[in-house]
């Protein structure tokens, strides 16, 4: 069986700032929980800072070993596409790390092709906290 396609990805510029983000506040995670406003843009906090519980599902890991999770109710809407983090010049999100690096992340889609989607399905259901 093919392998199945990475469900979260990284731009090299989003590996970048994560790196230099490590190097100030050890270990990182993210938290992608939908909705508006802040809620829109991927979360990074300094790993276990943002408890993640059964509510939330493990797309995977970025830059390494950085896990992303994201909220099941968004997991829902989102499970039929590839996100892929990225960073554009501005004000990230009140609470998240980035904020004061004049830098924020983002993520952007693509739509899995139906044999992706095939693989995926086979793979079974993502990790969920807690």
């Amino acid at each position: 069986m093919a392998d199945c396609p990475a469900r979260i990805l990284a731009t090299p510029a989003a590996d970048a700032l994560i790196a230099r983000l490590t190097d100030q506040h050890g270990p990182l995670m993210f938290h992608q929980s939908g909705g508006c406003c802040d809620g829109s843009a991927p979360m990074c906090f300094p790993r276990g800072e943002f408890r993640v519980g059964p509510q939330d599902v493990l797309l995977g890991h970025v830059a390494g070993d950085v896990p992303v999770w994201i909220g099941a109710a968004q997991f829902e809407y989102w499970r039929h596409t590839q996100v892929t983090i990225d960073v554009v010049p501005g004000r990230g999100a009140g609470m998240s790390l980035e904020s004061p690096e004049g830098q924020r992340f983002i993520v952007r889609s693509r739509v899995f092709t139906d044999a992706e989607a095939d693989l995926l399905e086979a793979a079974g259901e993502p990790a969920r906290g807690g």
